[in-house]
């Protein structure tokens, strides 16, 4: 192995060990409590060593949400095996509500955080959420050839879906379906599982 490969096998494994430790700070204590300081003594390196390989929070948070966008596909990889179709949508929309109960601070930075989009203003397009997207597109492309959903249109298929089920776990982890639904606190995953499970019957052809 050449020094440049060498130099960009070592660069690649450091943000790897930051991103990983950015996650792990998310998940136990908050995205709130993250921040590049933190980040540099948990790894036990000076908050300028970081600075080399992010140039700032935001651009960072962008690669912890492209871990964990990455983490969710594999999860639908993992999970979503029926033959059927519509079967399969079934079994996304669970695999989907399960990673967000699961890990409501990462699902907070992949669909409702502002701060990672920020760094888009560099980028061409925001491609983290693709694998996810697409094989959610692709799902419902198959729903519609064969017939099993009422909708003509993949785009909007896609985009309606991921509405709906988004919207209510938004509510959820913002605090608002309790208040305004005065549905007890205990009693919203199985109220949200439900409404997902009726919308879907609603839009089988």
């Amino acid at each position: 192995m050449g020094i440049i490969e060498r130099k960009e096998r070592e660069k690649a494994e450091m943000r790897r060990r930051i991103v990983d430790a950015a996650v792990e700070m998310i998940v136990e204590e908050g995205y709130e409590k993250v921040s590049i300081r933190n980040i540099a003594d948990k790894i036990e390196y000076s908050p300028a060593t970081i600075y080399l390989y992010y140039k700032d929070k935001d651009e960072l948070l962008y690669d912890v949400q492209s871990q964990a966008f990455a983490t969710l596909a594999e999860e639908f990889r993992e999970k979503i095996n029926a033959e059927d179709p519509f079967k399969r949508l079934e079994q996304l929309a669970v695999a989907y509500l399960e990673f967000s109960r699961q890990h409501p601070e990462l699902y907070d930075l992949m669909f409702i955080i502002k701060a990672p989009m920020n760094t888009l203003v560099e980028k061409e397009k925001w491609e983290n959420g693709d694998p996810s997207y697409d094989a959610l597109h692709g799902l419902m492309q198959e729903c519609i050839e064969k017939k099993v959903v009422k909708f003509k249109d993949a785009t909007i298929a896609t985009l309606s879906v991921w509405g709906f089920a988004h919207g209510l776990i938004s509510l959820h982890l913002r605090g608002r379906c309790t208040k305004v639904s005065r549905v007890p606190e205990e009693d919203v995953p199985r109220v949200i599982a439900t409404a997902i499970d009726e919308y879907l019957e609603m839009i089988k052809a």
